[in-house]
């Protein structure tokens, strides 16, 4: 593992798969009576978020305290950045106070990068989303989600629903992943480009022609522009938020044209393959992108990829504050350090 992870496109095979491994050990906690791990105690995580979260910042944060690390959250909203602060002051405050990593989500994209490169902060930097650039932890825990119900079985072949595998040590060779929707203005789906391809995923995306970015056909995967035409040969169909804050003009003529064209119903839904799974990164626009009867599918994973981000989350954190021997030992009551760490 590298000291940072800003982006998906850095992530070797290797790492990738040691990260998903890893995942799956801290996963085994969440059904321990203690969901905690004394792993980084002593270790400081500042949350740096620049842009409103829900889901990424929560993760973040229940990953960091599950490896006991202190947690410091701080929003740009009521702080100096408001007074016109820069990143720089911010970041060398940040450092001042002893932060051993930092996870920032920034409107501008590049900025993670800024940070990790600056040598403004002496710790690792993790990109928690930055502009419409990339999220490499949210392609992670995508990934993740996809080899427990695609790679899972003994045999390489799907995992039957509400029966996820572990997926240990497999990849998503030739698997058939389709993303839909605002690839635009999407850094999750830049990151999962990057990650499923990596990976030995097949990706192909899907999007009017105005919600595809200027560049794409020299992206590792397709670009099609009917979703009628892809489903039946996809082992997971992503659907993606429309993302109307960053649009400044008309990108399709109404929102039912749109969720015509390009929504996910039930219908769309029966012609997928019967192994095939519904992904969303959320929040959803329900009615738009993805239906109600759908989103509330056995075969929807959105709920499931909200738990699997903290696994994720703890993996990242773990490998980079100096994790190298195994996440998790002893039994469920006798769980101790790792002898680096102790």
């Amino acid at each position: 593992m590298q000291r940072h992870l800003t982006s998906a496109a850095d992530l070797t095979r290797d790492d990738a798969v040691l990260i998903l491994d890893t995942a799956e050990e801290m996963a085994r906690v969440a059904d321990r009576p203690i969901k905690k791990l004394p792993t980084l105690r002593g270790r400081t995580v500042v949350n740096l978020f620049f842009e409103d979260s829900t889901r990424t910042r929560i993760s973040f944060e229940a990953a960091a305290k599950r490896l006991s690390a202190d947690v410091i959250n701080f929003s740009a909203k009521g702080s100096s950045v408001s007074k016109g602060e820069s990143l720089k002051d911010t970041a060398l405050t940040l450092e001042a106070m002893g932060a051993d990593a930092v996870v920032i989500r920034h409107h501008d994209s590049g900025a993670p990068h800024r940070l990790a490169t600056s040598g403004w902060i002496g710790g690792s930097v993790v990109n928690a989303g930055d502009g419409t650039h990339e999220h490499p932890t949210q392609a992670l825990l995508d990934a993740f989600t996809m080899r427990r119900h695609l790679a899972g079985a003994p045999d390489g072949g799907p995992v039957p629903h509400g029966a996820p595998g572990d997926g240990t040590g497999r990849d998503l060779a030739g698997r058939r992943i389709t993303i839909v929707g605002d690839v635009l203005h999407s850094r999750v789906a830049r990151s999962n480009v990057h990650l499923l391809t990596t990976l030995g995923a097949e990706v192909t995306l899907v999007a009017p022609p105005t919600l595809v970015p200027i560049g794409a056909g020299n992206w590792p995967c397709e670009v099609s522009y009917d979703l009628d035409a892809v489903l039946a040969k996809s082992d997971a169909v992503m659907m993606l938020r429309v993302q109307r804050e960053r649009m400044n003009a008309a990108f399709f003529p109404t929102e039912r044209e749109y969720a015509r064209r390009y929504g996910l119903n039930s219908d769309r839904m029966a012609r997928m393959p019967g192994h095939a799974i519904v992904m969303h990164p959320g929040p959803m626009n329900r009615g738009m992108e993805i239906t109600a009867e759908v989103a509330d599918s056995e075969r929807c994973t959105a709920v499931e990829q909200v738990a699997n981000g903290v696994s994720i989350r703890m993996a990242v954190l773990y490998l980079l504050l100096g994790g190298a021997g195994p996440a998790v030992t002893g039994t469920p009551d006798t769980t101790t350090r790792t002898e680096e760490n102790a």
